[in-house]
């Protein structure tokens, strides 16, 4: 691996939140693209380093590569997670940056974490079904789908999958 995971810097912030709109408005992932109402929350890494973990994705020389970020169930960004649970969110990775591992170890270190909280016995996660390079990666890590906790975020949007690994 010739990049490390690390918690994110505050004068990264704003790059961070750049690179986690980027790869989902140029993969087509918001629904109202650049009008998106959820683009201002996806670029708010300060406050999102506030109220829950963000890790990043960094070569050698600093660049940024991927995000992350995690939290506990209860948590201000917890959407599904509840009592014993872990969740990440906003997953993203560089264009530039794709084939190299770089969701994986993230995903990785999100899971590693979950292992490290008092009375955590499960990481989930939500997901749009047309994310199917983000499904397999979850797979092959040993994350199921988890149709019974499938929900929308916005009435009438399609629902967003659910996964779940215990750890």
């Amino acid at each position: 691996m010739d990049f490390t995971i690390r918690a994110v810097r505050p004068e990264e912030h704003e790059e961070v939140g750049e690179l986690t709109a980027r790869a989902y408005l140029d993969d087509g992932h918001l629904t109202f693209g650049e009008d998106d109402p959820y683009l201002p929350v996806m670029k708010d890494v300060a406050r999102r380093a506030v109220e829950a973990e963000v890790l990043v994705a960094a070569d050698a020389e600093g660049a940024l590569l991927g995000a992350v970020t995690f939290t506990p169930g209860g948590g201000e960004w917890a959407d599904i997670a509840g009592a014993g649970e872990a969740e990440f969110r906003l997953l993203a990775v560089a264009r530039a940056a794709r084939g190299r591992g770089v969701g994986e170890a993230l995903v990785r270190a999100c899971v590693d974490r979950a292992r490290t909280l008092d009375g955590c016995v499960r990481v989930v996660l939500s997901t749009q079904d047309r994310m199917t390079s983000a499904h397999r990666i979850y797979r092959r890590l040993g994350f199921v789908r988890v149709p019974e906790r499938d929900w929308s975020p916005v009435p009438g949007l399609s629902p967003l999958w659910a996964f779940s690994l215990d750890v």
